[in-house]
């Protein structure tokens, strides 16, 4: 199989019993290019190859570096995708009827219903999410397990939320060890969201998410390699070799290298499986 074109975050679903199917998006510069079952590669020998074009995922314009993810610098500045609402949700400011950059965006993914959670990930991390975003949102973190603390009805309310948290939980993400195996630890997750309720206490009582239950996720993994090596297109532009696994945006190749998906957005590739 040869696929070519403009790679997009990868998109996934999630089974009855957790375990994660990735499809692999694309386009032909803006022109969305059919979903490939990435699972079916794991295992496989694959050939990524850099041909030295970007595009920008907005507006197609050829570019040499991206901002954000798959962004021009012109379109990082004015896109509502790099909204800094979008890594500081307390920043939003919809549900006031004010918007950051686009209105009609805005409304449509920030006043929406979002969800505060505990995932583990390379530990125990507190994050936000849009309440339609479960569980892709845990997927592309590379979360083994996660649960939903809260449930607010706009995103700024979630953000107040989480920047209340970080004063006893971690809201980052070590990759290299959430590369690592990591085993689902029920008991620490119910603990942990235990934790945070009494940090947040009677001002966000209302907005208490009642169950326990722990979402557990299996990833299409064969192995997990010992060392991890990121691959940056640009520096090392052709990467071979088995490919053992896919955790949250990543590709593990036997070897230990490692090539992350989405920090590519916009650049034209092509993939052999053989």
């Amino acid at each position: 199989m040869i696929w070519d074109g403009n790679v997009r975050k990868m998109g996934s679903v999630v089974d009855g019993e957790g375990r994660v199917g990735y499809c692999f998006r694309g386009a032909d510069v803006l022109q969305n290019l059919p979903e490939q079952p990435a699972n079916d590669w794991v295992g496989r020998e694959v050939k990524v190859s850099f041909e030295g074009s970007i595009h920008c995922i907005e507006t197609g314009k050829r570019i040499k570096k991206t901002y954000g993810e798959g962004l021009s610098y012109d379109a990082f500045l004015r896109s509502p995708l790099a909204c800094p609402s979008i890594l500081r949700p307390e920043l939003s400011r919809i549900h006031e009827g004010i918007a950051l950059r686009d209105e009609l965006w805005e409304r449509e993914h920030h006043l929406q219903p979002h969800v505060v959670y505990v995932s583990q990930t390379s530990h125990l991390k507190i994050g936000v999410t849009r309440a339609t975003n479960v569980p892709s949102r845990w997927v592309d973190q590379g979360a083994s397990a996660a649960i939903v603390v809260a449930n607010t009805p706009y995103r700024q309310l979630a953000g107040e939320m989480e920047v209340a948290l970080k004063s006893v939980m971690s809201d980052k993400t070590n990759w290299r060890a959430m590369l690592k195996h990591v085993s689902a630890e029920e008991s620490a997750l119910v603990e942990a969201k235990d934790e945070c309720l009494d940090v947040l206490g009677e001002t966000y009582e209302s907005f208490f998410d009642l169950c326990d239950d722990v979402a557990s996720l299996t990833f299409p993994v064969l192995s997990y390699p010992e060392k991890v090596k990121s691959v940056k297109l640009e520096k090392e532009p052709m990467l071979e070799g088995k490919l053992v696994g896919i955790k949250g945006q990543y590709w593990l190749f036997e070897d230990g290298r490692v090539w992350n998906v989405r920090s590519h957005a916009g650049y034209r590739v092509q993939i052999e499986v053989s």
